[in-house]
């Protein structure tokens, strides 16, 4: 395994820096490796602390009197140049419960009221994003979102279109759109399963079978 010797902040930014990885390989190579983070000092980074607690919460929301639309955004962003349909999203503050933290990006980046499902904690633990770029982990919160949609709080610099998807615009967006990886997947799973949030139901105990 790998041994981290050093870690050198290399940005001072409000909300993501750049930390610079210094250390011994495991065929005794020395190694540099760049990572992004929401921390905010090298204390903070996962590969220090060893804990996993959620920088980000991502909400699959169902919307409308059949439960039968999703809700996405369509944002613009930076790095790709162009527009991207995710799922609703934001971060955590310090010190706050992710499901609030939901209830309130939801309201933020939509308008929408946002109420969240019980859930087994497995469904919503934090999960990393991409391992090999940054440490950020985020939860999904699954619940249903109700109101009239409006962008009156966003704040100025985000350009983002609220999308209210019934099943046939779900599968012309997975055709022809760029969308986010944790969206696309459970947009597959909301394609396929009459019953979308029918796997975060108690599991029923498997009845042995006879001898």
């Amino acid at each position: 395994m790998a041994v981290i010797q050093e870690i050198i902040r290399q940005t001072q930014n409000k909300f993501l820096n750049m930390f610079e990885f210094k250390g011994i390989n495991k065929v005794g190579h020395n190694f540099r490796y760049f990572v992004a983070s929401r921390a905010e000092t090298e204390s903070d980074l996962k590969a220090v602390s060893g804990e996993n607690h959620p920088d980000g919460v991502i909400m699959y929301a169902l919307y409308g009197e059949k439960k039968d639309r999703v809700v996405l955004i369509r944002q613009f962003r930076i790095p790709l140049g162009g527009y991207l349909y995710e799922f609703p999203a934001g971060l955590v503050e310090k010190g706050e419960d992710y499901r609030s933290s939901a209830v309130r990006e939801m309201h933020e980046e939509t308008g929408l009221e946002f109420t969240p499902v019980n859930a087994d904690p497995m469904f919503e633990a934090p999960r990393f994003t991409t391992a090999g770029l940054t440490d950020e982990s985020c939860c999904m919160v699954y619940g249903y979102a109700s109101g009239e949609p409006s962008r009156k709080y966003l704040e100025e610099g985000e350009e983002i279109q609220i999308v209210l998807a019934d099943r046939r615009e779900v599968r012309r967006i997975l055709k022809e759109e760029r969308v986010a990886l944790m969206c696309a997947y459970q947009l597959m799973h909301f394609l396929a399963d009459s019953e979308p949030f029918g796997f975060l139901q108690e599991e029923k105990p498997q009845e042995m079978p006879e001898e």
